[in-house]
C-alpha cells in the first residue's frame, strides 16, 4: 500500500467490513468528525450565532479551498445543503429563456429539477459510452444555442470522464454559460476548467460530512440571476450570492467540510486525482473476467468509478444487499432512474477510495462470485 493510502486509512475509523462506496458517501476522518462535534459543542456553550462568528475563519478557508479546486475566487463561493440544492438555486433564479442542453445520460434528479423549473431540455451529441462529442456539440450550439449548457462532468451511473475543459472553451467562444455538476468530479477530476458555475457535494470524494455542499458562480453569471428570496424590489443591500446562501444550514457540517478540504489539498489535488485513477484501473483489471458480469468502463479511464453490468441475469439490487448483509461490503445499486435516457438496466457500482488495496479487490471478487451464485 502506498504512503498516501496508508495515511488516508490511518486518519479514519477502521472499516466495519469493506467500503467500496465513496461515490455515494466517503468515510470522514477523525479530524472531520472532531471538528463537527467541537462546533456543535461550542454552539451549546455560547449559542449558535456566537459559535458561527468564531467559525468564520474556518468557513472562509473552506471557500478558498473550493475556489482553488474550481478556478474561481473565494468571493464566488457559497455553501449549500448539497448538489440538488445548488442546481435548484441556479435554475430557479435564472432570468433568461429557459432552455438547457446536456448529454443524454444526464443525472435523473437533475433532469427532474430542470423540468420543475420550467426548462426545455435538449440533448447534446454523445458517443456510445455516453461521452460528449465536442466537435458535434460545438456545431449544434453554434447553430441553435440554448440559454445554458449543463454538464455532469462525471456521472453517477458510469465512470466516464467528460471533456469538460474542451466544452468550456466551446461555450466561452459562443458566449453560452456552462454549469458543471461536479458531485462526482470535485476532488476526483480537474474541475478548474473555466466553467461559469460549478457545484458539488461534500460527502463523496472529498470525504466531508453529509448535508452540505457548495456552489461557485462567476460574477458575470451571478449578475444574470434573480433569487426569489428576499424579493428584489425590497432593494436590500445584499449581493446575489448573499441572497442565494441559505442561513438555516448546518454550520457544523460546513466546518467539517472545510477540514476535509484542507486534508485533501494537503495531500495534493494532482496526487489525489492520480491515485483515484490508479485505483480505478486496478479495480477494472481485477474484475475484467469475473463470471456473470461485464466491466462497463475502459480499463484506463481516469476515474475510480467502475460499473458492472450483469451478463447472466443477476439482480444488482439483490447482490448489493447480500454483500452488505453477508460480508459487510458496501457498494451501490445504480438504478435506471439515475440516467433514465441512457441506462437501460441497473448496474452494480464500485467506488473505492485511495486506500483500497489489491487484497481488498480480491476479497470483493470472491464475495461477488458467492453473491451471484446465492441470489
Amino acid at each position: 500500500m502506498s504512503a498516501l493510502a496508508e495515511r488516508w486509512r490511518a486518519a479514519r475509523p477502521k472499516v466495519a467490513g469493506l467500503h467500496l462506496d465513496s461515490g455515494a458517501c466517503s468515510r470522514p476522518s477523525f479530524a472531520v468528525i472532531d471538528a463537527v462535534a467541537q462546533h456543535m459543542r461550542h454552539e451549546a456553550e455560547v449559542g449558535g450565532y456566537v459559535a458561527a462568528a468564531a467559525a468564520a475563519p474556518a468557513l472562509d478557508a473552506g471557500k478558498s479551498a473550493v475556489a482553488a479546486l474550481t478556478g474561481m475566487t473565494a468571493d464566488d463561493v457559497i455553501y449549500t445543503t448539497g448538489s440538488n440544492h445548488s442546481l435548484d438555486l441556479l435554475l430557479s433564479s435564472w432570468t433568461g429563456p429557459r432552455t438547457v442542453a446536456c448529454v443524454p445520460g444526464e443525472y435523473g434528479p437533475n433532469l427532474a429539477l430542470m423540468a420543475a423549473n420550467g426548462f426545455d431540455v435538449r440533448a447534446l451529441p454523445a458517443d456510445g459510452s455516453g461521452r460528449l462529442l465536442v466537435d458535434a456539440t460545438a456545431a449544434m450550439l453554434a447553430a441553435d444555442p440554448p440559454a445554458i449548457v449543463h454538464l455532469t462532468a462525471l456521472a453517477s451511473h458510469r465512470g466516464i470522464a467528460q471533456p469538460a475543459r474542451e466544452l468550456a472553451e466551446t461555450c466561452r467562444g459562443l458566449d453560452v454559460p456552462l454549469v458543471i455538476d461536479a458531485a462526482q468530479a470535485l476532488g476526483h477530476l480537474d474541475c478548474a476548467v473555466g466553467a461559469d458555475a460549478v457545484y458539488s457535494s461534500s460527502r463523496k470524494w472529498l470525504a466531508g460530512p453529509r448535508g452540505v455542499g457548495m456552489l461557485a458562480i462567476r460574477p458575470a453569471l451571478a449578475q444574470r440571476l434573480r433569487p426569489r428570496l428576499p424579493p428584489a424590489d425590497w432593494n436590500l443591500p445584499m449581493t446575489v450570492l448573499q441572497r442565494l446562501e441559505h442561513g438555516e444550514t448546518s454550520l457544523a457540517a460546513q466546518v467539517g467540510l472545510s477540514v476535509a478540504l484542507g486534508e485533501y489539498l494537503a495531500a495534493g489535488a494532482e496526487t489525489m486525482r492520480a491515485a483515484l485513477a490508479a485505483v480505478g484501473k486496478l479495480t477494472r483489471e481485477a474484475l475484467a473476467d469475473v463470471d456473470g458480469w461485464r466491466v462497463v468502463e475502459p480499463v484506463g479511464e481516469p476515474t475510480a468509478i467502475t460499473t458492472l453490468a450483469p451478463t447472466n441475469g443477476a439482480d444488482p439490487q439483490r447482490v448489493r444487499d447480500w454483500l452488505v448483509a453477508e460480508r459487510g461490503i458496501v457498494t451501490t445499486h445504480a438504478e435506471v432512474q439515475r440516467a433514465p435516457f441512457e441506462l437501460a438496466a441497473p448496474v452494480l457500482r464500485l467506488t473505492p477510495h485511495v486506500d483500497t488495496s489489491a487484497e481488498d479487490l480480491a476479497t470483493f471478487r470472491d464475495a461477488l462470485a458467492d453473491a451471484t451464485e446465492e441470489v
